[in-house]
C-alpha cells in the first residue's frame, strides 16, 4: 500500500471476489471482478439487486472487453449468483472498451436495455464501425507524430492498430436509453443520482445513491491510480485536464464517508481526500511540465519522462501521448504556455513570447 492509499479506508480489507463469484459491498450491491489483459489487468463490474415493470432480477453496471474469458466468467455468474433471476437492464458509466465491450451480448442475452449517456453511445457506434482514431490507424499516427512521437517502430505499431477499438467492442445495441446528468434511476426501490463528468469520456455517467451512501463512480474516482485524462486525434484542441479537475470537485458534494466503488481498485472511504489527492498529482506533474518548458519549446514526447518514469509499451504510450498532450493544454489555455507549430510538423510548447 503506497502512502497516498494509507490515507483511504478500505472496509473490505484485502478481499477480492474470486472468477465467476461476487461480494456484497452493500445491501443489493455486489462486485464483480475480472481479469483484463493490460498493465491494467482487471475491472470491477457491479450487480444490483432489481425489479422493473414488476419482474425481479439484477442491473448490470459494467460488462468487460468483449473475450472468451470474460464471457464465460459471466456465464459463472449467471448460474450461481443470480438466485435464478434474469439480467433486467445494462447500465454503463461509458464507451471505454472495458465498460461497454460486452454490453450488447449481455442485451441480446437476456432482451435488457442498454442505459448510457448518448454521447458516449453514439462514440461506441462510430468507433465500432469507423476504427478507434484515438488509439491506432493512420489519424492517430499523424496525431502523435504532430506531437513528436516520430520514432519509426511506435509509429509502425500505431498504425498497425486499425481495430483496435472494434476487437474489443465488436457491437454495441441498436438502441439505447439516455442518461443525463440529474437524472434519477430507481434501482431495485433505491435511488441512484446521475453524475456526469468529463475529461476522461465524452459524457461518463457516475451513480450516487444517498440512501446507501454508495457512489459508483466508474473510471472518474480510482483509488490507486490516477484516471487517464488525455486529448486524441478525434478532439485535438480539447483541454481534458480543465473538465476533469472540475468534475471531480462535484464528488465533493457527498457525505464525507461516501463508499466509493470504483471501476479498478477496491471499495474505498475517502472520496473527498481522494479528490484533494488527484488534484495535488495534477498540480505537481502540470509545474513540472512548467519548469521543462521554461529553458525551450518541448513537445509532448519529449516530456513524456517527466509525467512518467516507468518504461512505456506501446499501449501505454498511446495514453501517455494523450495525458502530456492533456498537461500540455491546461498550461497553454491558461496562458503559462504558448504552442508552436514548426516546419516540420511538430507542435512544440514554450513560454509566451519565446520563439519555440
Amino acid at each position: 500500500m503506497n502512502l497516498l492509499e494509507r490515507e483511504l479506508q478500505y472496509p473490505l480489507g484485502d478481499q477480492l471476489p474470486l472468477p465467476g463469484t461476487t461480494v456484497e459491498v452493500a445491501p443489493g450491491v455486489r462486485w464483480v471482478r475480472m481479469v483484463l489483459p493490460f498493465a491494467l489487468d482487471h475491472i470491477n463490474l457491479w450487480l444490483l439487486r432489481d425489479e422493473i415493470d414488476g419482474r425481479q432480477g439484477w442491473t448490470v453496471v459494467d460488462c468487460c472487453i468483449a473475450r472468451d474469458e470474460a464471457r464465460a466468467q459471466w456465464d459463472q455468474i449467471f448460474e450461481t449468483q443470480l438466485q435464478g433471476l434474469p439480467i433486467l437492464r445494462v447500465v454503463v458509466t461509458h464507451m471505454h472498451p472495458d465498460h461497454i465491450g460486452l454490453a450488447d451480448w449481455l442485451c441480446r442475452r437476456w432482451n435488457a436495455p442498454l442505459w448510457i449517456s448518448s454521447t458516449d453511445y453514439h462514440t461506441a457506434r462510430v468507433l465500432c464501425s469507423a476504427g478507434d482514431s484515438a488509439a491506432g490507424g493512420e489519424a492517430a499516427a499523424k496525431y502523435f507524430r504532430s506531437h513528436g512521437l516520430t520514432d519509426p517502430d511506435a509509429q509502425a505499431a500505431i498504425l498497425g492498430r486499425k481495430n483496435y477499438y472494434a476487437d474489443m467492442v465488436p457491437s454495441v445495441p441498436a438502441e439505447f436509453v439516455r442518461m443525463l446528468d440529474g437524472d434519477e434511476l430507481v434501482i431495485g426501490g433505491n435511488v441512484w443520482r446521475c453524475i456526469s463528468g468529463y475529461g476522461h469520456a465524452p459524457e461518463h455517467i457516475s451513480l450516487y445513491c444517498p440512501t446507501l451512501n454508495v457512489l459508483l463512480g466508474g473510471d472518474m474516482m480510482l483509488p490507486r491510480i490516477s484516471t487517464n485524462v488525455s486529448v486524441y486525434a478525434g478532439e485535438p484542441e480539447a483541454n481534458s485536464l480543465k473538465l476533469f479537475l472540475s468534475s471531480i470537485r462535484r464528488f465533493l458534494e457527498l457525505p464525507a464517508d461516501v463508499l466509493g466503488l470504483p471501476a479498478h481498485g477496491r471499495p474505498f472511504v475517502g472520496v473527498h481526500k481522494r479528490v484533494e489527492q488527484l488534484e495535488n498529482h495534477h498540480r505537481k506533474h502540470l509545474a513540472a511540465l512548467l519548469e521543462f518548458c521554461s529553458t525551450q519549446a518541448r513537445t509532448a514526447a519529449e516530456s513524456l519522462p517527466i509525467l512518467f518514469t516507468r518504461k512505456l509499451d506501446v499501449h501505454q504510450t498511446t495514453f501517455a501521448m494523450g495525458e502530456a498532450v492533456a498537461h500540455l493544454h491546461y498550461l497553454r489555455f491558461a496562458g503559462q504556455l504558448q504552442r508552436t507549430l514548426g516546419e516540420d510538423g511538430i507542435y512544440r510548447f514554450g513560454l509566451p513570447g519565446s520563439a519555440g
